[in-house]
């Protein structure tokens, strides 16, 4: 990860330019996530949460236990893999791996609406526009600096995973999901590993989550490659306002009465101090 402090969002375009310019985005394409405060890691909600749960195998047995109440009061349907089914999968490399690679990640639809509606997934969601980042780090920044990350997973169009190591994987935008996924041109990434007996104690062969900034420490110069670019969040009102004539706010990144009072509280209260 190579870190760029900036003096505003001029100098961020220009870098902007420039890796566009040079870097090849590969088959993915760039994404872009924004962060309120810039000493924030790079941790999904899932990490984040109390419960820090590494295997696979236990999260989906959680997410599938919860699956019934939700759809009873949501009236929606989601495909989720039985327990004998995720069991099977994710004790076997070759299994989960090519679902990953693939882009097929086993109940992702499931997942993106979780992740959109506050519970705790393995996902890392990122945007396609700089602009969606950039409001996202901006909105509601409240440190000194906020961030804006720019990924490149494959710019020679190769990966190359170890069995061991932890590998970052992602998945498009080609899904039926919450509308705020496409009002926010979201794509995801996970990170995973595949634990080897011995790795660790008491541990058996399986699938388990891992950590994005593990796989970015190993600066691979071919594939993984994480800017981060951190700007003044005294550019907050300029970057809201540019933001604002491509009418990016709240309301058209989340499309509800309360991003509506979002959007108007900042248009009549912070652009005109």
């Amino acid at each position: 990860m190579k870190t760029i402090t900036v003096d505003g969002w001029e100098d961020f375009e220009a870098h902007l330019r420039e890796i566009k310019r040079t870097i090849k985005a590969g088959p993915v394409g760039l994404l872009f996530r924004g962060q309120a405060d810039a000493s924030w890691s790079l941790q999904t909600t899932l990490e984040r949460s109390r419960r820090r749960m590494e295997s696979v195998h236990q999260y989906y047995c959680i997410i599938r236990e919860i699956t019934a109440q939700i759809e009873t009061f949501t009236e929606l349907s989601f495909e989720v893999p039985g327990f004998d089914e995720i069991w099977s999968i994710v004790h076997d490399y070759d299994a989960f791996s090519q679902l990953m690679a693939t882009g097929k990640p086993p109940g992702y639809r499931y997942m993106i609406y979780l992740r959109h509606h506050g519970f705790p997934t393995p996902l890392l969601d990122w945007s396609r526009s700089p602009y969606v980042a950039a409001y996202f780090a901006f909105a509601k920044a409240t440190a000194e600096n906020v961030s804006i990350y720019v990924f490149a997973e494959q710019p020679e169009n190769v990966k190359v995973c170890g069995a061991a190591g932890p590998a970052i994987y992602s998945f498009g935008p080609i899904v039926r999901s919450h509308r705020r996924h496409f009002l926010q041109q979201s794509t995801y990434t996970v990170c995973a590993r595949f634990e080897l007996p011995g790795m660790a104690r008491g541990s058996n062969t399986e699938w388990k989550f891992g950590s994005h900034e593990d796989v970015f420490l190993q600066n691979d110069a071919h594939q993984d490659l994480l800017w981060k670019f951190v700007i003044p969040s005294a550019e907050r009102i300029e970057v809201l306002r540019h933001l604002e004539e491509y009418n990016l706010n709240a309301m058209s990144l989340f499309g509800t009465e309360e991003s509506l009072l979002e959007t108007l509280a900042i248009r009549v209260m912070d652009f005109r101090t």
